[in-house]
Order: structure tokens, then C-alpha cells, then sequence
């Protein structure tokens, strides 16, 4: 893989297990990076690690739990003793929390769901964030959600986590103007992911993208080349600019 886009690059992915952080962690193997694989999980990180090892990447497995803070401030000095910098961070693990009316909402309900999705997430940043510097185009991509614009009634605890999140890589990022590293978020969008079927049980998986397609998109952010530093991009919006420029490509005199 030594021609690959990431080649030599080392990745982290949280959330790795399944859905879209599984997508993500292959995708990222299959461009060229050594990928640090985490999640509560041990049994599904070993399945991830044999697909990527059959691919003909490489990964690391960390078992990670969010919830508990000193873990997760363990994660930079663990890296730093094996590789010494960090080049991407794809901190993708979250919950969904209750889905009920706020004044319903339990003090342990509302509480994790800030602690898995926010709080931990500040925890990565504060302990990756010398590593990242260390690379020579360190890159961060978050995930959020539709659902931290606050519109929509009885998602309390996951609107605020997500929308306290995008303020905080925002932050983040105007920190980052003077140093080598980027970082940015991604909406998903409605997704095949088991989160989404829990929040809408109701609803048909087949008409919905898989997690699969959106892991370009992350891959694209990952690259040293990209450039974009405290933005929210939105998968479907990325997906019609890919599209429309496949189509100009595709009708230009130079393609006939």
C-alpha cells in the first residue's frame, strides 16, 4: 500500500465496532493508514482487525470506554509510547440517549448522554491534541447530527450534546489556525446504522445509504491535502457535488 493515499499514516477511529465507524476504520485501512481501532468491544474489534488484515492493512485494537474519563485521558500517552505523533483522529463513538420529553429526562439519561458524546470527545481532543501537532497534517473529523439545530421535540439530551460538540470543534479549529492540523465535522444524515433504527424502528434500513457510503467522505478529510478547518460538512450535500462532478467530467469534450 505504499502508493496509497495514506500510506504510512497512523489512524484512530472511535466507535470502530460497527456502523459508521467500522466503514470508516476499513476505508481508512484500505487507503494505506495503520488504523488504531476502539471500542468497548473486544469480540467485534477482533472481526474489524481480521477484515482489515485480509484487505492487506493493518490495525491495532483498543478496547475503549468512553464513560470512564481516565482511560481516556490514557489514549495520548498509549499512542506517544508506540508511534510518538498522531496524523488522524476520527472520533466517531456516540450514543443516543433518551428520547423523551425533557422534563421526563432522568439526571442519568441527560448526563451520560453529554458524557459520552461531549465530554468524552474534549477528553480526545485535550489528550491527542499534542500528538496531532506532531504530525506534519494532523487531521480531527467529528460526527454530528441534523438534530443539534434543537428543531425536533423529545431529543433533548442527544440535540444538546451534539450541538454543544460542533461549538467545541469550532473552537477547537480557531485554535488551530497557525499549527498543521485541521479540524471539521460531518453529518451523516439519515444512515443504515443500528442507532438510527433504534430512533426510528419504523422506518425501512433499505432506503436509507449504508455507513459505506460515507466513508470516502472521511477519507477525504483525512488527507494532507485537505484544507478545510472548522467546518460541518454534510454527507449528502458532499455526495451531490461528487455526482455533479462526475457528470460535468463525464460530458466534456475531453471525455468524448
Amino acid at each position: 500500500m505504499s502508493d496509497s493515499p495514506l500510506s504510512g499514516r497512523i489512524a484512530l477511529v472511535t466507535g470502530a465496532s460497527r456502523g459508521i465507524g467500522r466503514a470508516v476504520a476499513l476505508e481508512l485501512a484500505n487507503a494505506g493508514a495503520h488504523v488504531i481501532i476502539a471500542a468497548r468491544s473486544v469480540g467485534a474489534l477482533e472481526s474489524l482487525d481480521d477484515e482489515i488484515q485480509a484487505n492487506g492493512g493493518a490495525a491495532t485494537l483498543l478496547q475503549l470506554d468512553l464513560k470512564k474519563g481516565d482511560r481516556v485521558d490514557q489514549v495520548g500517552p498509549t499512542i506517544f509510547q508506540r508511534w510518538q505523533r498522531l496524523d488522524i483522529l476520527v472520533a466517531n463513538a456516540g450514543i443516543l440517549g433518551p428520547l423523551s420529553p425533557l422534563g421526563h429526562t432522568t439526571d442519568d439519561g441527560f448526563l451520560s448522554t453529554l458524557d459520552i458524546n461531549l465530554t468524552a470527545n474534549w477528553r480526545l481532543i485535550r489528550t491527542l491534541d499534542p500528538l496531532l501537532k506532531r504530525s506534519d497534517a494532523g487531521r480531527a473529523i467529528f460526527v454530528t447530527s441534523g438534530a443539534a439545530t434543537g428543531k425536533y421535540a423529545y431529543w433533548g439530551p442527544y440535540a444538546a450534546s451534539k450541538a454543544g460538540l460542533e461549538a467545541l470543534v469550532k473552537t477547537w479549529a480557531a485554535e488551530l489556525v497557525n499549527t498543521p492540523v485541521k479540524a471539521n465535522l460531518i453529518n451523516p444524515g439519515a444512515t443504515r446504522t443500528g442507532m438510527r433504527a433504534k430512533a426510528f424502528p419504523g422506518e425501512d434500513p433499505a432506503t436509507l445509504p449504508a455507513p459505506e457510503a460515507l466513508a470516502p467522505l472521511f477519507v477525504e478529510l483525512a488527507s494532507p491535502a485537505c484544507q478545510r478547518n472548522g467546518e460541518v460538512i454534510n454527507f449528502r450535500e458532499w455526495r451531490d457535488e461528487q455526482s455533479m462532478k462526475v457528470a460535468a467530467a463525464a460530458a466534456s469534450p475531453e471525455a468524448q
